[in-house]
């Protein structure tokens, strides 16, 4: 299966990029871990935001991918984030692992 990118190429399916669909899928296991942690300590706004990330970057196009791994980021940001609400045994892997895939989907976009 595979997907029409933003400017309208077809994108490749996800087990066509071995390396992003492996570094999608370790950061669907730290963002679940993140929305575990987060749902523990009761921070429904943390939730809501978390919620739909594990699905979207388990199981998501690229497209879907890229988007869940940007907004993943965008947690970290400098006035408001997640660092300051959850532990760094939730928040840390979250960051390494969307930081490596989004060097992945970068790698890729540079050399298609």
């Amino acid at each position: 299966m595979t997907d029409t990118g933003s400017r309208g190429q077809t994108e490749p399916a996800r087990h066509e990029l071995p390396d992003i669909d492996a570094a999608a899928l370790a950061a669907a296991v730290a963002a679940e871990r993140a929305l575990r942690a987060a749902d523990e300590v009761g921070l429904d706004r943390w939730v809501r935001f978390l919620a739909p990330l594990p699905d979207q970057l388990r199981d998501g196009s690229l497209r879907d991918v890229r988007l869940a791994a940007r907004q993943a980021r965008a947690t970290f940001g400098p006035k408001d984030s997640i660092r300051d609400a959850l532990p760094a045994e939730a928040t840390e892997p979250l960051l390494a692992t969307v930081d490596r895939l989004l060097k992945a989907i970068a790698h890729y976009e540079a050399h298609r």
